[in-house]
């Protein structure tokens, strides 16, 4: 206890280089937890950007492609999957439900789907959070169109507004549905998912405006929109669908069966295994992030080392005198261990404060801008392992500038030359 107070008044008389000491070890420990904060929130927003559906089924593709183009909109299918199909495996026994998404379509470049109006039913995203509707509600009629978040962010859309489909993903004259234009029946609450950036309308209104296109263009044969919606618009493919199964036991062999389906090849994937594989395929930065954010950390405590190491010389008669009063060569040693401590520690706090402060400032803008929420939980285990190994080489750290000290008070006994 008196070597604590001890260290604890030294350390005072010496407030200025300690503080910037801790302040380096506040700002090492700030990037590394903030980094380790934002790697395991952005793993776990996006392995949530949909659950609670047990599995995607698509034409026979790899698992990661029929993930990216279902799911996030990204690419194309290899192949469309046969309405008849969806039909089939949508009436199983253990299927409770089936959600069907056509893609092709967009509009001034966001993405267009088709489905039904089971997808606002049972579309969960980050831990079973289901759509909502900032304005209107589904859609109901056939040229009726809900729009993302996003969108209506973006283009300055409002109920009542008229939009024009395009064919493809190419926003051409030429290709523009503009004979059948959609009316924004619904606006959907943000959900930092890919449908904060969709166009949403039903699977009848994809098959009319397509009812006078063949092979990617337009008929000669022109069909109007009124003529188009008395025509029977049953689709004859769709892109993937979504089911959920009323036994989780059953999921793998469902899975089995589908990927061995005779009438079609086709592809089932585990949306949860496959965005946890897709993470680890595209997530290795985070590892880089991670030993950059260690090396700052050793840099920091390089920092107080250095520290500790050139006011030796200013405390030379400071370790002559608790030696000549009877200080053992230990009790110098842990006088430099106590202050590595107290400097490491106290930074380690101020940098976790420092985190926290930082977090609940951005932590609105991080999620509406980045579709990250970053939550203020506690330190979990791993990051007081962090704290811990910081500390214990501090401790090792220490140990140099300790020994080099112990040596020379018994040089220097009290007649020390300064």
């Amino acid at each position: 206890m008196r070597l604590l107070t001890i260290a604890i008044k030294s350390a005072w008389n010496r407030k200025i280089s300690l503080s910037l000491a801790i302040f380096s070890i506040a700002m090492s420990i700030l990037l590394l937890l903030g980094v380790d904060n934002i790697r395991k929130q952005a793993k776990n927003t996006f392995i949530n950007t949909i659950s609670q559906t047990d599995l995607i089924v698509g034409a026979r593709s790899s698992p990661v492609n029929l993930l990216l183009y279902s799911i996030f909109h990204i690419g194309n299918a290899t192949n469309n999957v046969s309405y008849k199909t969806y039909q089939h495996i949508k009436a199983q026994k253990n299927v409770k439900w089936a959600v069907p998404v056509s893609l092709g379509d967009s509009h001034r470049g966001f993405r267009v789907m088709g489905t039904n109006s089971d997808y606002f039913r049972y579309y969960r995203y980050a831990n079973a959070q289901s759509l909502q509707f900032q304005q209107g509600s589904p859609f109901m009629m056939l040229y009726d169109a809900v729009i993302g978040y996003d969108v209506a962010q973006a283009l300055r859309y409002k109920l009542g507004d008229e939009i024009i489909l395009s064919h493809g993903l190419a926003a051409l004259k030429q290709a523009q549905h503009d004979d059948k234009p959609f009316r924004i029946v619904g606006i959907l609450n943000k959900t930092n998912t890919p449908v904060d950036r969709t166009v949403l309308v039903s699977l009848e209104g994809i098959e009319a405006i397509h009812i006078d296109w063949q092979s990617g263009t337009r008929s000669p044969i022109k069909i109007s929109a009124d003529k188009a919606a008395k025509m029977g618009l049953e689709p004859k493919s769709i892109t993937a669908f979504m089911l959920g199964l009323e036994n989780k036991m059953t999921i793998f062999r469902l899975q089995r069966e589908i990927n061995q389906y005779h009438n079609e090849p086709l592809s089932a994937i585990i949306p949860g295994s496959t965005l946890a594989y897709l993470w680890q395929t595209v997530g290795q930065f985070e590892q880089v992030l991670m030993v950059v954010s260690a090396l700052v950390l050793m840099t920091g405590l390089m920092g107080l080392l250095t520290t500790l190491l050139t006011t030796l010389n200013e405390r030379r008669r400071e370790m002559a005198v608790l030696r000549a009063v009877g200080a053992h060569a230990y009790h110098v040693i842990v006088l430099f261990m106590l202050e590595s401590m107290f400097v490491v520690v106290t930074g380690c706090l101020l940098g976790t404060g420092l985190l926290y402060a930082i977090l609940k400032i951005l932590q609105s803008f991080i999620a509406n801008n980045y579709g990250i929420h970053l939550m203020l939980n506690p330190p979990d285990t791993q990051q007081l392992l962090i704290f811990l190994i910081a500390v214990l080489l501090s401790i090792l750290l220490s140990l140099i500038p300790g020994f080099i000290a112990y040596k020379r008070s018994l040089q220097d006994g009290l007649m020390v030359k300064i």
